[in-house]
């Protein structure tokens, strides 16, 4: 479980980035009923930090404070200065005793300096995944993707998927109804898939008849009807190779992954907040049994059982 959580900073750190670690992981959520964490700043010496925008932190912590860590985090910094040594034998004695690693963007260059994406899948920003996989091509990168979850080792695209990565985080510790408590105070989404493209290469307008807006709404209310990609094409008055093709556009994925995800995420909040059984869940969101077990335990690991015993708020 994590308790204790440190942001790894040093010269050339982006703020943007780093104030999306704060923001996720350094705010103080009592008051909503959610865990805090004994949360710092720590960059190779206490003192003054430069910015890749030129104003200066004051940090508060040297690299000590890494060791007390159960998750380090790295946001963005420089991709083609020299990592200091010190942070790279922080990042390594960190990973060696079981800390969770975490970098956001252009943070990933660090984490490759240390060697910790050797052999593993990973990702950046999707300006920087050829020069990822050119710098260190012991490296698995996906390109696109949003994040990546690899032994222990969380790596996230831009500024926007350092939030996505940190709330899957949150949900992977705390459970859904803890991190959609997390996006609500932070005005965000509450889940995108870490398979999800960083980007989709066509425009999406404003929502009107012409795109899949209400479709996306109506969705999640109807988990337990057929939501075949016949039926949705059906429903959006188009063929199913036109409407397979408007969804990639408009999500990034694919209608059947898309409404997996949904499905998955209602069972996970019957899961915590009801005890139904779980063949009464999977009835309500879609799924066979067999099928709920199978798609939960790909994204947490966990069979409904111990989902429920690990996350269950009903008492």
């Amino acid at each position: 479980m994590i308790h204790n959580v440190v942001a790894l900073v040093y010269d050339g750190v982006s703020p943007f980035e780093l104030g999306v670690v704060c923001e996720a992981w350094g705010i103080d959520r009592s008051d909503m009923g959610l865990p805090t964490f004994d949360f710092a700043v720590c960059a190779p010496r206490a003192g003054a930090v430069a910015t890749n925008v030129g104003f200066g932190l004051q940090v508060g912590h040297d690299l000590a404070r890494v060791r007390e860590a159960d998750l380090v985090v790295v946001p963005a910094v420089p991709r083609h200065a020299d990592v200091p040594p010190a942070v790279i034998a922080a990042l390594q004695e960190a990973y060696g005793r079981g800390a969770r690693i975490m970098s956001v963007c252009s943070g990933a260059f660090a984490l490759g300096e240390a060697g910790l994406l050797d052999g593993r899948e990973c990702t950046t920003h999707w300006m920087y995944t050829d020069e990822l996989a050119a710098r260190f091509p012991a490296a698995r990168v996906i390109p696109e993707v949003l994040y990546v979850d690899a032994d222990a080792i969380l790596t996230s695209a831009g500024t926007a998927a350092g939030v996505d990565a940190s709330l899957y985080l949150w949900r992977q510790e705390f459970g859904s109804a803890a991190a959609n408590q997390v996006a609500r105070r932070m005005v965000v989404p509450p889940h995108r898939d870490g398979g999800q493209a960083q980007f989709i290469r066509t425009p999406v307008p404003e929502y009107d008849a012409q795109t899949l807006g209400p479709l996306l709404s109506w969705i999640p209310e109807h988990l337990d009807s057929p939501l075949d990609v016949e039926t949705l094409a059906a429903r959006s008055a188009m063929s199913p190779r036109t409407f397979a093709r408007r969804f990639r556009a408009e999500t990034g994925t694919t209608p059947h992954a898309w409404v997996t995800a949904q499905r998955v995420r209602r069972a996970e909040q019957l899961l915590e907040q009801t005890d139904r059984s779980v063949d009464r869940i999977a009835a309500e969101v879609g799924l066979a049994p067999a099928a709920l077990r199978h798609h939960l335990a790909q994204a947490r690991g966990l069979s409904p059982q111990q989902y429920r015993r690990r996350f269950s708020a009903v008492r």
